[in-house]
């Protein structure tokens, strides 16, 4: 079940009348538990089993973690999280990209080996829920937090259906104390909620799906060499494509969750403002971002073990981020692209002693790969706005391998990005330029004007004639645009 569906409508208006009823907050819990369910048996049943063995062992582990006082037995029930929980990803994501290699490794050394080739089906959401139950698991080893008390609570933690197949990737603290007591959505934060889902919608049904999809598909399923004009109108395509479609996705779950009572972590703040690489991930899927930080950067020793470790570290954390992203060497190396551009941002904020605070010591609410933001780098100068073209020119280099399936497509489309592909047929027309051109140039400057400011905080601001304009434009879009019911990208992940 997707948000951009007539289905989820029905859905989600039968929650909302179930939600607003006089049942106990037990019940009501109950049925957003049993909804969850439903929406995601709506991909492939049988793959509920794998939420409830993921969340039934993570909820004794968990609590048992937290009781052990024996280290051997403390860490002997960690290793056995961890197994189970990266086995299942490992298994059902990487299983096939595993065997590839494999195969072509013992074919390289002289072993003619042709297995029959797997039919392995990804889970929808596997890399989501997974990293939620592991930060528990491993915050309870830490004893960062108590143990959720009850199974209800914490199965409705892992599978809350707004959260569960796309993220925002959530922590215990996060969520759970919010159902602790009885939620229910204020009227102002029920119209917030409705808003934020009819703007998701719009990004992702208008914008990514009917207007950008068609070109990006057309340029990356070209064979050969292109104009570089066509070339970069099909990865800037992209480029708005992918923001739209994952962002208008974690926007549509913030409000989801909104008018249910219930509020999510932001998880998009827009990127394309960034000023530099770092403050790019704090901008960009912002809680994998915190997540990478959090259970991974800092564990291998952040850079608390001088410079040449904090660089090696970096890079294995964004070299893993990209591999998270996709069982393919491409993501590979769009992860390895991200970690030497942070490479070189750090390498001349250190040469320039204008350095940013280690990312271990975050001031509070700031989340990415990097932490705090130099002061130089928050005012809104023309030098500073230079910069984040030059970022969103950088950015754009790597959606190519984000995007292609193969490396020498990625080749193909970057020799002809940069001209060096020799004389080839147009394959855009003009009306698909001036389409593609326009979105992202109002897209890049809708980012820098709001770059400190939330929707929320700017909607009160407004007159409710011009707000309503507003939503009555959004609407008559989406509804323009009612054939889309794609996927979001971000679904295969």
């Amino acid at each position: 079940m997707v948000f951009n569906s007539y289905t989820f409508i029905v859905f989600f208006i039968i929650m909302l009348g179930l939600h607003s009823l006089p049942f106990s907050w037990k019940v009501k819990k109950i049925n957003l538990l049993l909804a969850s369910y439903i929406f995601y048996a709506a991909w492939n049943p049988p793959f509920i089993l794998l939420l409830w063995l993921s969340t039934v062992v993570d909820f004794f582990v968990g609590r048992a973690l937290y009781t052990e006082q024996n280290l051997y037995k403390k860490r002997l029930l960690l290793v056995l999280s961890l197994i189970g929980n990266l086995g299942m990803l490992c298994f059902f994501k990487y299983g096939n990209f595993i065997l590839e290699n494999f195969v072509t490794m013992v074919n390289f050394i002289g072993w003619d080996f042709h297995p029959a080739e797997p039919n392995i089906i990804l889970p929808a959401g596997i890399s989501f829920y997974t990293f939620t139950t592991l930060c528990y698991t491993i915050d309870m080893y830490k004893q960062k937090s108590e143990p959720v008390k009850s199974m209800l609570d914490f199965s409705l933690f892992v599978t809350f259906f707004p959260h569960l197949v796309a993220g925002p990737i959530v922590r215990p603290p996060q969520l759970v104390p919010q159902f602790e007591t009885e939620r229910k959505a204020s009227r102002q934060q029920l119209l917030e909620g409705l808003f934020l889902m009819t703007l998701g919608l719009f990004m992702k049904v208008v914008l990514a799906d009917s207007m950008l999809s068609g070109t990006a598909n057309a340029i990356f399923g070209a064979s050969g060499s292109l104009p570089a004009l066509d070339a970069w109108m099909g990865v800037l395509a992209f480029s708005g494509q992918i923001f739209f479609d994952f962002a208008g996705y974690s926007t549509c779950a913030i409000g989801t969750a909104a008018c249910l009572g219930f509020v999510l972590p932001q998880n998009f703040f827009y990127p394309y403002a960034a000023i530099g690489f770092s403050d790019f991930w704090r901008r960009w899927h912002i809680t994998l971002s915190a997540w990478l930080r959090d259970y991974l950067y800092i564990p291998l020793g952040g850079n608390r073990n001088g410079t040449f470790r904090t660089y090696i570290n970096l890079m294995l954390t964004m070299l893993l981020g990209g591999l998270w992203h996709g069982a393919s060497w491409t993501f590979v190396v769009w992860g390895g692209l991200h970690g030497f551009y942070l490479w070189v941002e750090k390498a001349i904020a250190d040469f320039r002693k204008d350095k940013v605070t280690p990312i271990e010591v975050t001031p509070s609410g700031d989340v990415g790969v990097l932490g705090a933001v130099p002061e130089v780098f928050k005012a809104k100068t023309f030098r500073n706005f230079s910069i984040a073209l030059f970022t969103f020119f950088l950015i754009n280099v790597t959606w190519v391998f984000f995007r292609a399936s193969t490396f020498s497509q990625a080749w193909d489309l970057l020799t002809s990005m940069f001209g060096f592909s020799g004389d080839s047929k147009a394959m855009l027309s003009t009306l698909a330029i001036i389409k593609v051109s326009t979105i992202v140039f109002f897209m890049v400057a809708a980012h820098w004007v709001m770059r400190d400011k939330k929707v929320l905080d700017v909607i009160p601001k407004l007159s409710w004639q011009l707000f309503g304009a507003i939503w009555a434009v959004l609407l008559i879009f989406l509804i323009w645009s009612q054939e889309s019911s794609s996927s979001f990208i971000y679904f295969q992940f």
